[in-house]
């Protein structure tokens, strides 16, 4: 460590780290396009620019390696006449139209562009126009007008997804940003240039247009594509009279996990959210009240006392799954996790995508919960009631010969699975209830997402709450009440979890 002094305070630094991640890590504001943490330097835009004691001109802070006591100024009249030619460099050709600009609230050019406050062009030759609204595939559209050539997106095909469809066509101010002849941009994380872009010039066709983000609400969330259970944004909003609807989603940055990227598959995994919700509970395909239908789940499980199976899914939180346990033991029930096949070897690659498409699959392990054919089919022997939850697989217990009555407990219904189902009762789905999962890697992540639609379907917790009659609702209530005592879980602590992930042994 070194000390260092930037605009008069004195800070330590990492020796030979490069300045702007320094003066980035201790949230001093520095202008940057070209910069991006996963990405490194390129020095192309020059917005970084400093004044550093003892050298003859300004240095751009994205590859001036720090020094002990170096003196630097991000602020003074020289740096900010500086930095206000090449800003209006960058504005020479942009078209300036944020009113209409589905970046407009999130671009950084914006930003900087109201901040020095250059509102009158002094340009008087026609500005060099360029493609609009190109389709590049795979979600993602290009405006060359409002490209800054930043070359993030180059960079990030050419060194993250080693695809390299975009490239810099042209030059000097005809460069502008493509692929070659009929090529598309085709990979499957192609929707992470949209977020790398600083401005308005890629955009995604999923999102554009349909919604203001300064409007939009955000929670942070775990993705339930695969086991990777990469971090995530929510984004949603509740327009008045209508329900809360989840636009996009995100990723959050996690070193552990994801690090600043997600798949495409995950990114749109919000649509099921909206669109595959179970809107009604039924009783023997007959529409129910939910709190009649509720009640008629808890009498059941004390009518078949001793004689139930609890077949539950991969995809619930180790907070559902440990209540589960207590319930079953409550009602003298069996708990099996056979037969869910989550498993998809094309879907995984060596990057943020894993053919094990289970997102809570090592919970199993962790909670001793029982996965063989032979300790299910010994439980269906004498079961007369079999309640799935949040499994889809609904037919494995007939193939194992049981005939008797079955319940199902599920936030995404499907008409191909309701018949035969003696009593279907929503709960909340992934976004709507919080929880904590075990991703493919051993790491422990929370989950605080809760979005409330309009059809109050209960979070899991809740229900099991209700029937026991006892007051553990929440995940900290959970972690409180013994789940924090499990042998692999045991060095856990709840609020450091919920800022954090950890990591186990497994």
């Amino acid at each position: 460590m070194v000390e260092i002094t930037v605009d008069g305070k004195i800070f330590k630094v990492k020796k030979d780290a490069l300045l702007i991640e320094e003066l980035l890590a201790h949230k001093i504001n520095i202008p940057h396009f070209c910069y991006h943490q996963s990405l490194g330097k390129d020095g192309n835009c020059r917005m970084c620019m400093v004044e550093i004691e003892g050298k003859k001109r300004p240095q751009i802070a994205c590859d001036t390696p720090v020094k002990e006591g170096m003196v630097v100024r991000t602020k003074g009249e020289n740096i900010d006449k500086v930095k206000r030619s090449i800003l209006e460099l960058e504005l020479i050709n942009h078209p300036v139209d944020c009113p209409i600009c589905d970046q407009a609230g999130e671009c950084k050019l914006q930003d900087y562009y109201m901040e020095v406050g250059l509102y009158d062009s002094r340009l008087d030759t026609p500005k060099t126009h360029g493609k609009k609204h190109l389709d590049l595939g795979s979600n993602v559209m290009l405006d060359q007008e409002r490209c800054v050539l930043c070359t993030r997106c180059v960079r990030f095909t050419k060194n993250i997804t080693k695809t390299s469809e975009l490239v810099v066509i042209g030059r000097a101010d005809h460069s502008v940003i493509g692929t070659f002849g009929d090529r598309k941009l085709d990979n499957p994380y192609a929707m992470n240039v949209v977020d790398l872009c600083p401005v308005g010039a890629l955009t995604s066709k999923d999102f554009r247009f349909h919604q203001r983000v300064w409007f939009l609400k955000t929670q942070e969330a775990i993705c339930d594509g695969c086991a990777k259970g990469c971090a995530i944004y929510v984004d949603h909003h509740r327009e008045k009279y209508k329900d809360d609807t989840i636009y996009r989603y995100r990723p959050r940055f996690n070193p552990d996990v994801n690090g600043y990227f997600m798949c495409d598959f995950g990114r749109l995994g919000y649509k099921k959210e909206n669109n595959s919700i179970c809107q009604s509970a039924y009783i023997r395909g007959k529409t129910s009240e939910y709190e009649y239908a509720e009640g008629k789940f808890a009498r059941l499980l004390k009518r078949h006392t001793g004689k139930i199976v609890f077949m539950v899914s991969q995809m619930l939180s180790l907070e559902e799954l440990f209540r589960l346990k207590k319930l079953a033991k409550n009602c003298g029930a069996k708990i099996s996790g056979y037969g869910e096949v989550l498993w998809d070897e094309s879907f995984g690659d060596d990057f943020l995508k894993s053919s094990d498409k289970a997102l809570n699959r090592k919970a199993f392990d962790i909670l001793s919960i029982d996965v063989s054919q032979e300790f299910l089919s010994v439980s269906l022997l004498d079961a007369e009631l079999v309640v799935f939850i949040r499994r889809q697989d609904v037919h494995t217990s007939e193939a194992l010969g049981y005939k008797g009555a079955s319940v199902f407990l599920d936030a995404y219904c499907y008409n191909s699975i309701f018949e035969g189902i003696d009593l279907i009762l929503p709960i909340a789905s992934h976004t709507s209830r919080d929880g904590s999962f075990v991703n493919v890697d051993g790491y422990v992540q929370y989950s605080s997402c809760v979005i409330k639609k309009n059809f109050y379907a209960k979070p899991l917790l809740t229900l099991i709450a209700q029937i026991l009659k006892d007051s553990i609702f929440t995940c900290r209530d959970v972690w409180e009440d013994g789940l924090s005592q499990e042998s692999m879980l045991c060095d856990i602590d709840f609020d450091t979890l919920s800022k954090t992930s950890q990591k186990i042994k497994l």
